[in-house]
């Protein structure tokens, strides 16, 4: 959602690299073009106005440190301010009473029927037992939508068929969750192309009759400035509690993530990131300030790893590979569980690749599709080799190797290219676990019996005064064609 603004930013950032000092010139230079990416990205122009008053406030300050370099002051001022724009801090979901309640508001269209089913689902890996309540009663796709949804999740579904009276369907499903001890209960309430006084008085009924703990505004980050709209109107008739920010991961240029907080003065609580009922994450301004600026997302990587990997699995092929040699197989494994985390590129810019090596979105999703597809062509490769050959590479000889590119569709080359690259990665592998320790000595971090790394130091060692690193740009950054080179290291695929 944020990869032009990411660009934008990070340019105006390199900008200040080859200054000695932060001056008033050159803040201004770096400022512009600050403004000028947000206004791109369809931010409010009120938010816009106010973010860069802050900056120079701060950039013309006595808070510019003077021990690090320009490049590095304005990046600490940027991300705070991003931070601050963004909410602050995480604020996590209320669930007060018993039940408790849950009321989506938003306009149709938002996406709000299906992010029902995603605060469902997450809200059951929590521990709770949530109901859905199908309170759209002025479409009757929706009650539909959201039965399916509920058969897919294994949730269960409250409707009362051919009823129109929303108090009573809530009231109903209320009564039926006692009995049931089911909670929280997630009204779907119904939408409108537009913010019209039918749609609020339904609204204020439910709000003044059953006081939910919750009330959350779904908005659909596509709309841009428009959400601004939506949601001062609904937060000054309704009074809602948060935001759920749905549709970030389409082609939407971040706007109303930057907006909406500061418009309805309240927080954004979730941001749904894909299409699959299990893409609903917590909102934290600081990490998302951070993949704004390009610098990544370890935590968020860190998440998602625990929740797509199986533990036994990778501590076995963890231990795997911290006893004997790396082999084929082993890499394979580790390929596999890799793809359960996301694509390459997604894990890519959760690591900050991007900024690390002074790549643009361009192209940095140049070199995840040809990492992705390199990546598919050893796992062609391998998958037509026998255990003792993934086992012990150094017997593949040269009738071995047509027999595999046979098996695989590939050339030779190929398979050439793909063991040659192997093995360099298997002599960096080996040097990288004997600095750990490697076998006998200190445990791998963030491996089994070394533990995870403490997540929590990270924003303390973002730089100096706490300010966050922006990786520089390599003299020498990748050029056209492949990452991959043969032995010899003379020739580009």
């Amino acid at each position: 959602m944020f990869d032009t603004l990411t660009d934008k930013l990070q340019d105006s950032i390199r900008g200040l690299r080859g200054d000695s000092k932060l001056t008033p010139e050159n803040m201004e230079d770096a400022i512009r073009e600050v403004r000028k990416a947000l206004l791109e990205a369809d931010v409010s122009l009120k938010v816009v106005k106010l973010f860069i008053s802050r900056i120079r406030q701060k950039a013309l300050g006595a808070e510019v440190l003077q021990a690090v370099s320009p490049g590095q002051q304005f990046v600490k001022i940027v991300y705070d301010e991003l931070v601050s724009i963004l909410g602050g801090e995480n604020v996590p979901i209320k669930l007060a009473g018993s039940p408790a309640i849950v009321m989506l508001l938003g306009l149709q269209g938002s996406g709000k029927t299906t992010a029902c089913g995603k605060l469902a689902l997450r809200l059951r890996k929590e521990g709770h037992s949530p109901l859905m309540v199908a309170c759209d009663v002025q479409r009757p796709a929706a009650i539909k939508q959201l039965q399916t949804l509920g058969k897919q999740i294994s949730i269960p579904v409250f409707t009362i068929p051919d009823s129109m009276d929303v108090q009573d369907i809530a009231k109903q499903a209320i009564n039926h969750a006692k009995q049931e001890k089911l909670g929280p209960v997630i009204l779907d309430t119904a939408g409108r192309l537009q913010i019209d006084t039918d749609l609020m008085a339904e609204l204020l009924l439910l709000d003044r009759t059953f006081e939910p703990a919750e009330k959350l505004l779904v908005i659909d980050a596509m709309t841009g400035q428009e959400s601004v709209n939506v949601a001062e109107t609904f937060n000054t008739q309704i009074g809602i509690t948060g935001v759920l920010l749905a549709k970030a991961d389409g082609d939407a240029r971040g706007g109303a993530a930057l907006s909406v907080k500061e418009a309805a003065g309240q927080p954004i609580k979730f941001i749904s990131t894909g299409e699959k009922l299990d893409n609903l994450d917590a909102f934290f301004p600081d990490r998302m300030a951070s993949r704004i600026l390009g610098m990544g997302d370890v935590v968020a990587l860190v998440e998602k790893a625990q929740d797509a990997i199986d533990e036994r699995e990778a501590e076995r092929v963890a231990n795997q590979m911290m006893q004997g040699e790396f082999t084929l197989q082993m890499f394979l494994d580790s390929q596999r569980m890799m793809k359960k985390m996301g694509s390459l590129g997604d894990i890519m810019k959760l690591l900050g690749v991007g900024g690390m090596l002074g790549l643009n979105s361009d192209q940095q999703s140049m070199l995840a599709d040809h990492g992705e597809k390199m990546l598919d062509l050893y796992e062609t490769a391998i998958n037509s080799m026998t255990p003792d050959e993934r086992r012990t590479p150094e017997i593949i000889d040269y009738r071995r190797k047509r027999r595999i590119a046979a098996g695989s569709g590939l050339k030779e080359n190929q398979v050439n290219q793909m063991l040659n690259e192997f093995e360099q990665m298997r002599k960096m592998f080996s040097q990288f676990r004997g600095m750990m320790g490697g076998p006998g000595g200190m445990p791998f971090p963030g491996m089994p019996g070394g533990g995870m790394p403490d997540w929590s130091e990270l924003s303390k060692n973002m730089g100096q005064g706490g300010a966050p690193r922006m990786p520089q740009r390599p003299q020498q950054p990748p050029g056209g064609g492949s990452i991959f080179r043969n032995k010899k290291n003379k020739r580009r695929f």
